[in-house]
C-alpha cells in the first residue's frame, strides 16, 4: 500500500482518481487547489501525487516546480486536459515524471501511478552510491559531488544524470534517454533533452577540464568518466 496525493480541484474527477486508487490498495488524500497541495506535501510523507495542470491559487507546473525545488523526489503524475506536445513538455520539464491527457480511462491512471511507483522502489533498492570519474551520485540522500563538492541538481537533472553514469562509456541514443529518464516513447522534437545536457555541464563540468558528456553527433550522448 502506497500512500497518495491527489490535487485536482475538480470533485467529480477528485472523486473517481480516489475511488480507483483506494480500489488498488492505497491510503489516498485528496485536496483541492495546488497551494494546499504544496503545504500537505511538505507536511506529510507521500509515496506518490496525481496533479492536475489547472488548479486555482496555484497551477500545476508551480506545484510541482515548488515540491522539486524543495528537495521532495517522490513521482508525479500530471493530469491535464492541455495535451499538445509543447503542454506535455512543460509539465514534464517542471519536474512531472509522466503526463496523462483528460479524458482518461481510470484503469490507465491506476496503472501509470503502479509504475512510478514500481520504478521508485526499484531505484530505491538498487545501488546506493554511483561513481564515474569525479562525479559521486547518493541514491539514498539523493545528493551529488563533483571532486569532493556538493552540487544542486533539479529533479529531472539528477534522474538524468543518475541514467548517463549507469551507462558511463556507452553512447545513449536521444530515444532511450526519452523513454528511460522521462517515460516517453516517442521524441516530441523539441530540445528538451539538450536543454537539461547543458544545465548538467554547468553544473558538473570541472574548469579547465573536457566536459563529462559528450555529444556523440548523429547518436547521442555518452558520459566519459575518464
Amino acid at each position: 500500500m502506497a500512500r497518495i496525493l491527489v490535487i485536482e480541484d475538480d470533485p467529480d474527477t477528485a472523486a473517481e482518481i480516489v475511488a480507483e486508487l483506494a480500489g488498488h490498495g492505497h491510503d489516498v488524500r485528496a485536496v483541492g487547489d495546488g497551494g494546499a497541495g504544496v503545504e500537505l506535501a511538505l507536511r506529510e510523507p507521500f509515496d506518490a501525487i496525481t496533479l492536475d495542470r489547472m488548479l486555482p491559487e496555484l497551477d500545476g507546473l508551480s506545484v510541482v516546480a515548488r515540491l522539486r525545488a524543495a528537495g521532495l523526489t517522490l513521482p508525479v503524475l500530471m493530469i491535464s486536459a492541455l495535451g499538445d506536445v509543447d503542454e506535455r513538455i512543460a509539465g514534464l520539464r517542471a519536474g512531472g515524471d509522466d503526463y496523462l491527457i483528460k479524458p482518461f480511462a481510470p484503469d490507465e491512471m491506476a496503472m501509470r501511478v503502479e509504475v512510478l511507483l514500481r520504478r521508485q522502489r526499484q531505484m530505491a533498492a538498487s545501488t546506493a552510491m554511483l561513481v564515474a570519474g569525479p562525479v559521486e551520485m547518493d541514491l539514498i540522500r539523493r545528493e551529488v559531488r563533483v571532486g569532493g563538492e556538493p552540487v544542486r541538481l533539479l529533479h529531472m537533472e539528477f534522474r538524468l544524470l543518475e541514467f548517463l553514469m549507469r551507462n558511463a562509456g556507452e553512447t545513449v541514443a536521444r530515444q532511450i534517454i526519452f523513454e528511460r529518464v522521462w517515460g516517453y516513447y516517442f521524441d516530441p522534437g523539441a530540445n528538451l533533452i539538450a536543454v537539461h545536457i547543458a544545465r548538467l555541464r554547468k553544473k558538473i563540468d570541472l574548469p579547465g577540464c573536457p566536459s563529462l558528456i559528450e555529444t556523440v553527433k548523429g547518436e547521442g550522448y555518452r558520459f566519459d568518466a575518464g
